[in-house]
């Protein structure tokens, strides 16, 4: 009998793994929303978000964990950020250390700005378990639009966020 059980959970396990690590979420497209959010972290993520703002498809950029260290002009500087679209579109925030912190930053932003709609952009592979922390911590009505960035992730980095993952949903659940 403990052995039925046990292989049942393996093969659980291993099917939702392969689920997590071939089925990755994937881009958004054009779609228009108040804002767009990128918690900081993986290459290609602050690129994608700058040209959501600036095809117009949001209005501002939140770009959530930013090291304290990091000064709007170094900013502006290495993401190549016109300065009128620094000046008016681009928030740097400083509070959050991880993934929940950049889901409870968030939460607090879009609150202030009372805004309907969000575009989460994140890598693919970070793209589940940021998703489901802001949505816990979202006011109700917000509209969460998932735009993953392409990555190609290490069977290794998928293996850590996959337990992530799992930890997460079951901290919640």
């Amino acid at each position: 009998m403990i052995r039925r059980l046990f292989a049942l959970l393996l093969v659980v396990w291993l099917g939702g793994f392969a689920w997590f690590a071939i089925a990755l979420p994937t881009a958004a497209g054009a779609t228009k929303t108040d804002i767009v959010v990128v918690p900081t972290g993986g290459g290609g993520r602050i690129d994608r978000g700058l040209d959501v703002v600036r095809e117009g498809n949001a209005e501002q950029l939140l770009v959530s964990g930013v090291d304290r260290d990091v000064r709007r002009i170094e900013f502006q500087t290495e993401f190549d950020v016109e300065p009128e679209l620094m000046e008016c579109c681009v928030i740097l925030g400083f509070r959050a250390l991880d993934t929940r912190g950049n889901a409870r930053e968030t939460a607090e932003w879009v609150e202030e700005g009372e805004y309907e709609s969000l575009r989460l952009v994140t890598s693919d592979w970070h793209m589940r378990r940021t998703a489901a922390e802001l949505r816990r911590v979202l006011p109700a009505g917000v509209t969460v639009v998932e735009d993953a960035v392409e990555t190609e992730p290490s069977l290794r980095i998928l293996f850590l966020e996959y337990h992530k993952f799992l930890a997460s949903a079951l901290d919640q659940g």
